[in-house]
């Protein structure tokens, strides 16, 4: 047998001789939920493949409170509160003085709870421009939030948000358009969450209704010409009426009592004595 062989075969018995070494043993980590909004509580259980672990537990700097635990400590579960941003909770166990650990990163979401949408101005003339703008309070992760603004059932915009951020934020969203015809336009904005890359689901919210008033330029130039001529016409039947009363009044009463004597025979005029 050559030498090469030989030494191999050394290293094999070596190997797996008894009482040579421990074997190596494993940590494991479970949770309820991989991402959670901050006034949530949820499980989480810490394993070990060692058949009799010296000890074990829940590093985190959260509340944490241990429901259930193995006779022999192989497993423990405990329910974990009060999380406040992203966290790694590690689970640790000792075998034979020997520690493993195992982290996990749990992330922290915040979901949009008020939707406010404005309209810039709310009324306009067919041919002007108007803004419609969308914000939304504070919300996490920011990177998995859509802002849709709508006119009825009609998508105007979409708009995603880029980056990491580790605390909530509000967000935006505006559409400029162009009146162009007469009409009562519905616009809303619509947010949604989405949290399926992270184990969870969509969270949506939207906001009420607003109502753009769009008049039609010309039929408000007939209107306000139609209003003066109006005018005009009521002032000049009101001038013509009061002229007339003047002069009804200078015939009638200054020298009415003088014109109706004159009128009367001779003698119903003669004074009596």
């Amino acid at each position: 047998m050559s030498s090469f062989a030989c030494w191999s075969l050394s290293l094999l018995i070596l190997f797996y001789s008894p009482g040579s070494g421990e074997k190596a043993f494993e940590v494991y980590i479970w949770s309820e939920k991989q991402i959670v909004e901050a006034t949530e509580s949820w499980k989480i259980n810490c394993s070990t493949s060692c058949a009799a672990p010296d000890m074990g537990g829940l590093e985190t700097p959260t509340n944490k409170i241990m429901l259930e635990e193995h006779p022999q400590g192989k497993w423990k579960q405990f329910l974990v509160s009060n999380v406040s941003k992203d966290t790694v909770f590690f689970c640790h166990f000792t075998c034979s003085g020997k520690q493993h650990s195992e982290g996990l990163n749990i992330r922290v979401y915040q979901p949009p709870a008020q939707v406010t949408l404005k309209l810039q101005p709310p009324r306009v003339f067919v041919g002007e421009d108007f803004t419609v703008e969308c914000t939304v309070s504070p919300v996490q992760p920011l990177e998995r939030l859509t802002l849709s603004l709508l006119r009825g059932r009609e998508t105007l915009k979409n708009q995603t948000f880029g980056g990491a951020e580790t605390v909530p934020q509000e967000a935006t969203a505006t559409f400029n358009s162009t009146a162009l015809k007469k009409d009562s336009l519905n616009f809303s904005c619509q947010a949604e969450l989405d949290l399926r890359p992270h184990g969870g689901y969509i969270i949506r919210s939207i906001s009420e209704y607003q109502i753009l008033e769009v008049e039609d330029n010309q039929m408000v130039i007939i209107i306000v010409v139609v209003s003066i001529l109006l005018f005009l016409f009521v002032t000049s039947v009101l001038l013509c009426f009061i002229f007339g009363q003047h002069w009804h009044r200078r015939r009638t009463g200054t020298y009415g009592v003088l014109a109706a004597w004159r009128r009367l025979p001779r003698a119903l005029r003669a004074r009596p004595v």
